[in-house]
């Protein structure tokens, strides 16, 4: 769908109404498509997305400029350079679908005292991450980037 500046200006609408605007057709183009599905086959079972318990990630190490795949178990804190990164959910869409893998993700930056000692960490990073768009809501941080790849069962 291609929205024109003119239109959003005769409308009125700023960004965050025409986001919900076009979140608001989406869905419904969504619904339409599941319903029509329905009538089509009623006896055909509905797609849906399967959890997973190991999510593979992608990182960076932007000084070095290396890159490597890992796998997180889900609950488990695996570390990646001075991440300490923790998956507490994943889905991954069946192949009959639009494929997409999404996880929820926890990420800490370790630190120590200047003595070696284990300190607090900050935590970096909370939320969604998707394997289709990385950059949609991306982790912030000087060194390393890190994305969802996959998630297995």
């Amino acid at each position: 769908m291609i929205i024109s500046a003119s239109l959003i200006t005769a409308l009125g609408l700023g960004a965050p109404a025409l986001a919900q605007q076009v979140e608001t057709q989406q869905g419904v183009a969504n619904q339409t498509s599941a319903q029509m599905r329905a009538q089509q086959d009623p006896e055909a079972p509905e797609l849906t997305s399967e959890p997973g318990s190991v999510v593979v990630l992608r990182g960076l190490d932007k000084v070095t400029a290396r890159t490597r795949d890992f796998e997180a178990p889900i609950g488990e804190a695996v570390q990646f350079g001075a991440l300490s990164i923790t998956v507490q959910y994943c889905r991954k869409r069946p192949p009959e679908e639009p494929p997409e893998v999404f996880a929820f993700v926890e990420v800490e930056d370790r630190r120590t005292d200047g003595f070696g000692v284990q300190a607090d960490g900050e935590l970096m990073f909370s939320g969604w991450m998707f394997a289709s768009n990385p950059a949609l809501n991306a982790l912030e941080h000087p060194v390393y980037d890190v994305w969802v790849i996959d998630c297995r069962s």
